[in-house]
């Protein structure tokens, strides 16, 4: 104990002294509550370690990696036959599995890891919807999010033509069909995807907007949305008090625990564990490239995309489902997350206060596994209208019963709760401070209700 004690003062003072000629002060993130140090408060942080892992594990694999889709008959040459027709892009890929040291793990982490990033998008999302983060002040940051989610799905779609598989080329194919399908942004689109129209053409495309284009737009919007989260810190718990404040003061952000050192290093330690864990699957299971583009070996194989795009890919699937429907479907649901901010007008934020979108989140999720599932396990596979009737329609029925089922329950509970303050026994048996007073819940109610 004694060491220790001698231990965090030393400390201390080289930090000060640290802070005093550096003014980190003036530049660090800003401190947060103490509450907040449980792991559901820093998804965004998750998300944040795995894109700086991205970017670093791109980087050197671009010190290899050749985006051509000529012959080539090194490297693979050996393998696939002298007279090789493999492309450049497929080769340097094998290249980088068989011959570079280490080569293997680093491909695969990049893969898993670009699929973690995406699966942590999707964790961070619905947190936020479930508690109501995206209402007043931080409508902006919600729309900046958002963005930042299709984003980091448009670079999981473009990395994936990379390697030139004939697996990542067919679906690529069916997603640029869905693409171009966008009202008006489709046929604004195209020419910038398909450029000249030949293989080449398309490949470079899709590499320079993995490797450039859609970074930057990544980085200006995180850069964006760590500014408006410093403008309006970290949303509190979610309450069912209408009146609730939004924001922390100044004097709360002075109690709180600065970000340098302890943030810096509380954010450090899951990213470290998040790399670790990420290694360790990589070295279990080590991706195996599939076949080349043109490889008549693979005629008989099933287009398929990641597991992100499985549910469009399988709602295509649905007979009578076109890809304009798709693609309506599609703008539809990006439209609805990215205005919920003001379709939401609701001063509460707790789960049991939203019900209708509650269930429509609830169900938006459960459609989405669903979806994944039903596309991994039958892939091409038409599905009759009276199939999508018996297995979504009770989906949604159970979903909605049970989500009234516990706010009608909450209603209850909730107007007992009010007509117990303000009956004559709470004057012998005062409500505790805690709790609001009579009157404050009926201004509440009344501004709630306006």
């Amino acid at each position: 104990m004694v060491f220790a004690r001698w231990y965090n003062r030393s400390l201390n003072k080289v930090w000060g002294f640290v802070e005093d000629r550096t003014g980190m002060r003036k530049w660090a993130l800003r401190p947060q509550p103490q509450f907040t140090f449980k792991p559901s408060y820093w998804t965004g942080a998750f998300v944040v370690n795995a894109f700086l892992y991205q970017v670093v594990s791109g980087a050197l694999l671009l010190l290899y990696y050749q985006p051509s889709t000529n012959t080539t008959l090194t490297a693979c040459g050996q393998v696939v036959g002298t007279q090789s027709t493999a492309p450049a892009a497929w080769c340097s890929t094998y290249y980088i599995i068989h011959s570079v040291p280490m080569g293997q793990l680093l491909l695969t982490t990049h893969l898993y890891g670009a699929y973690a990033m995406i699966f942590l998008m999707f964790v961070h999302f619905f947190r936020g919807y479930y508690l109501g983060v995206y209402k007043a002040p931080r409508e902006f940051s919600w729309m900046v999010g958002t963005l930042l989610l299709l984003m980091t799905m448009g670079m999981g779609f473009t990395g994936y033509l990379l390697p030139y598989t004939q697996i990542s080329y067919n679906a690529t194919n069916v997603g640029l069909v869905l693409a171009l399908r966008l009202p008006t942004f489709g046929p604004l689109i195209g020419p910038f995807i398909l450029a000249d129209g030949t293989s080449q053409g398309l490949l470079s495309r899709m590499f320079d907007a993995h490797v450039l284009l859609i970074p930057l737009a990544l980085a200006a919007l995180l850069y964006a949305h760590i500014a408006l989260f410093e403008s309006h810190g970290i949303a509190p718990p979610a309450s069912s008090d209408p009146l609730q404040r939004r924001r922390f003061t100044e004097k709360e952000d002075e109690d709180g625990v600065p970000f340098m050192p302890h943030i810096f290093y509380y954010m450090t330690k899951w990213g470290l564990l998040y790399v670790g864990v990420l290694f360790g699957i990589a070295a279990l299971w080590p991706w195996q490239l599939p076949t080349y583009v043109g490889n008549t070996a693979a005629a008989a194989t099933v287009t398929e995309p990641d597991w992100y795009f499985l549910w469009l890919f399988k709602f295509v699937d649905f007979q009578g489902v076109t890809p304009v429907y798709a693609v309506g479907l599609t703008t539809a649901l990006i439209v609805y997350v990215l205005f919920l901010p003001f379709l939401d007008r609701s001063k509460r934020t707790h789960p049991r206060d939203r019900p209708l979108f509650i269930f429509i989140g609830t169900f938006l999720l459960e459609f989405f596994v669903l979806m994944t599932v039903w596309g991994g396990e039958t892939p091409g596979v038409a599905i009759t209208p009276m199939t999508v009737a018996e297995t979504i329609g009770p989906l949604a029925v159970v979903t909605g019963a049970v989500i009234a089922l516990f706010h009608w329950r909450y209603r209850v509970s909730y107007r007992r709760r009010l007509a117990a303050r303000a009956s004559p026994l709470s004057a012998t048996y005062p409500v505790p401070a805690a709790r609001a007073a009579p009157g404050a819940v009926a201004t509440a109610e009344a501004k709630a209700s306006e």
